[in-house]
């Protein structure tokens, strides 16, 4: 097996969806710093799309527990974070998708409803939007969906995140506000396994 295949094995890439405005890049530097924290080693890629307020927009990283050389485009996530349930709607956040991926969406609905592919076998959900209009009275879900994203995997802790946050300027809400939001999107969020063709 090559050095590039060996290292392909223990990298990860997350994508994470969202529209301008919402903070959706924001929210892929506050978890790159995060796992970083964490002991993980991590590349963030641009984010592509125009980021005008509403238009759709994605960001990327890689993280590993062993150095990355990789530095080309992510097509092939591993993990998918969705952070405003329309856009599923717009775009198709599933393209290229990795088997046993795991998709963390902001929804309220159920994961049957969610059309996921074969390769998605663990979907996490969070009622981002009710959270956000509790928290922050407007639906802000970024920092919301970083805590989902912790009780996703396992990889980056709530201490890690809120460091994290600690170091981020927020221009809408104060760190209080989001330190309450990230601990919110981990303790509500439900994570359903795929068991056949049923969400369990």
């Amino acid at each position: 097996m090559t050095t590039a295949a060996v290292e392909q094995k223990t990298i990860h890439e997350v994508r994470l969806h969202g529209r301008g405005g919402q903070g959706a890049v924001l929210a892929s530097k506050i978890l790159a710093k995060a796992l970083v924290m964490s002991g993980q080693h991590v590349t963030a890629i641009p984010a592509f799309g125009f980021e005008r307020r509403g238009a759709p927009v994605a960001a990327f990283m890689r993280y590993s527990n062993r150095p990355i050389r990789a530095v080309t485009n992510i097509y092939a996530p591993d993990y998918i974070i969705c952070i405003d349930p329309s856009i599923p709607k717009a775009v198709n956040i599933f393209a290229g998708v990795q088997p046993d991926s795991t998709l963390i969406q902001a929804t309220r609905n159920s994961a049957e409803s969610l059309n996921c592919p074969e390769q998605v076998t663990r979907v996490v959900l969070c009622d981002a939007i009710t959270i956000g209009m509790e928290v922050f009275r407007r639906p802000i879900t970024n920092t919301i969906m970083l805590g989902a994203f912790a009780k996703a995997t396992g990889i980056v802790t709530l201490d890690g995140l809120r460091a994290g946050l600690e170091s981020a300027n927020f221009r809408d809400a104060g760190l209080e506000q989001n330190l309450i939001a990230v601990e919110r999107g981990f303790n509500e969020s439900i994570v359903k396994q795929r068991q056949g063709d049923k969400w369990i």
